[in-house]
C-alpha cells in the first residue's frame, strides 16, 4: 500500500515556523491502529487523516503521537491548504469531525484560509486544581476552563514567555490541557499551550484553543477582530473574528514536503 503524505507548516508563510502537520487523504478510512502507528512514526503534534466525500466535502480525524484528538485547528488548516492547492478553482470546503461537526474553510484572496469554529468561550473555575498550581512556575491571576483546557491568565506577556512548566504534574489534569495567556503590546494577546496528557510538552501553534481564547479576549478588550500570537519557539500568527456562536480563525500555510509512505500489510 502506498499513501501520499504532505508535511505542511501552518499559521506561517515561512518554512520551519508555525506548526507542522502531516496530511493523508484517502477514499476509505485506514484502520485506527494503523493511523495511530503512522502518527507515532511522524512524531508531529498531529497527523490529519482526511476521507474524501466529494470535491468540496471531507471527513477528518486527527492523531497525535499519543492518541486521537477531538479537535485540531492547525492540521485542519494544513489539510485545507493541500486540497486548495490540488483544486485551485475551489474557494470553500468543509470537513466533518465527529466531536465538533462541520468545519467550513474559505480560501481568501490575500492567501489566508479562514476556518469557522464553534464559540468555546471558557468559564471561571470555582476551584483551581492543585496540579495546575504546582505545575506552573508563575501563579496565575485568573483561571478559566472549557472542554479542552484550563486557561491561565497572566498580568503581562513577559510572564507567558517566562513560565516554566512541570509537565509530569500537568499531565494529571488529563483529559484537559493548559493554555497560558496575556494581553500583548504588539498583538492583541499571546499564548502558549501545553498538552502532556494528549500530545506532547508544548504545542507550537494551536488553532483549536483560539475558539476559547478569542471570545475571552474579545470580551476583555471590547473588540471582535483580534490578532493573536502563539509564543512558542517556532511561533505563529492567527487572525480571529468573534461572533456569538462562531469563531473565525485565519492563517497561512506553506508546504515543506510531499512523499510516499510504502506499507506492506
Amino acid at each position: 500500500m502506498d499513501l501520499t503524505v504532505h508535511f505542511i507548516d501552518s499559521f506561517t508563510e515561512a518554512a520551519f515556523k508555525g506548526n507542522p502537520a502531516a496530511v493523508i487523504i484517502t477514499n476509505t478510512w485506514l484502520p485506527d491502529s494503523l493511523m495511530q502507528s503512522i502518527a507515532v512514526e511522524h512524531n508531529l503534534s498531529e497527523t490529519a487523516f482526511v476521507k474524501r466525500i466529494d470535491e468540496q466535502h471531507y471527513q477528518i480525524r486527527w492523531f497525535s503521537p499519543i492518541t486521537e484528538i477531538d479537535f485540531c485547528g492547525h492540521a485542519t488548516l494544513a489539510a485545507a491548504f493541500v486540497i486548495f492547492k490540488q483544486h485551485k478553482a475551489l474557494k470553500q470546503i468543509s470537513f466533518f469531525a465527529k466531536a465538533v461537526g462541520d468545519i467550513v474553510v474559505n480560501a481568501q484572496e490575500n492567501g489566508y484560509m479562514q476556518m469557522c469554529f464553534p464559540n468555546n468561550k471558557p468559564k471561571t473555575v470555582k476551584k483551581v486544581p492543585e496540579a495546575l498550581q504546582q505545575g506552573l512556575s508563575i501563579a496565575p491571576s485568573k483561571v478559566l476552563v472549557n472542554g479542552q483546557a484550563y486557561f491561565v491568565v497572566y498580568e503581562d506577556e513577559a510572564q507567558v514567555k517566562a513560565v516554566i512548566t512541570n509537565n509530569n504534574i500537568l499531565a494529571k489534569l488529563s483529559p484537559l490541557d493548559v493554555v497560558v495567556t496575556a494581553k500583548s503590546q504588539q498583538y492583541d494577546f499571546i499564548s502558549r499551550y501545553f498538552w502532556p496528557a494528549n500530545g506532547g510538552d508544548e504545542d507550537p501553534v494551536t488553532g483549536s484553543i483560539h475558539s476559547g481564547l478569542a471570545p475571552f479576549w474579545a470580551e476583555q478588550l471590547h473588540k471582535t477582530s483580534l490578532v493573536a500570537y502563539q509564543a512558542s519557539k517556532r511561533g505563529g500568527t492567527l487572525l480571529c473574528e468573534v461572533t456569538d456562536k462562531q469563531i473565525y480563525v485565519s492563517g497561512k500555510a506553506i508546504q515543506y514536503l510531499e512523499g510516499t509512505i510504502s506499507l506492506t500489510l
